[in-house]
């Protein structure tokens, strides 16, 4: 590899990690996310701590998957962290949709307003079934 073309792949990753680090962050603010958080939990005091904490997960993530990092543990204890993974990030994609009344919107573009629940059960199945086969077949 050229050093023009090591050169351009650098330029690109670091576009791309600003890229996606501003939408990160310009969605956290523009939602409110910790102050929605401290006010749900009364927990108005840590919100810096909450703050701190988003700040390092990110960090912390950033270099596990940069670094490759990885930890061999029981399939017992994967399959505890997997399930309340899946709870996360479930219970943060609907909060997300109820904040940006996104199935609501959705429903009325594709002329489904009085089966928003079988869009709902399509959306739900779909993701139980795109986990299922991701976990199963190792894709």
């Amino acid at each position: 590899m050229s050093v023009i073309q090591c050169l351009l792949l650098i330029l690109i990753g670091l576009g791309g990690g600003l890229a996606v680090g501003s939408g990160l962050v310009a969605f956290i603010t523009v939602l409110d996310i910790i102050p929605r958080l401290t006010q749900l939990t009364n927990a108005h005091r840590y919100i810096r701590s909450l703050e701190w904490a988003l700040v390092a997960g990110a960090l912390f993530f950033t270099f596990i998957d940069f670094f490759h990092w990885g930890a061999r543990l029981p399939v017992i204890v994967s399959s505890i962290y997997g399930i309340f993974a899946g709870i996360f990030v479930g219970t943060l994609a609907a909060g997300l949709t109820e904040v940006l009344n996104v199935f609501p919107i959705l429903a009325k573009r594709i002329h489904m307003d009085g089966s928003l629940l079988f869009l709902l059960m399509a959306v739900v199945l779909g993701k139980v079934t795109g986990s299922l086969l991701q976990w199963l077949l190792h894709l």
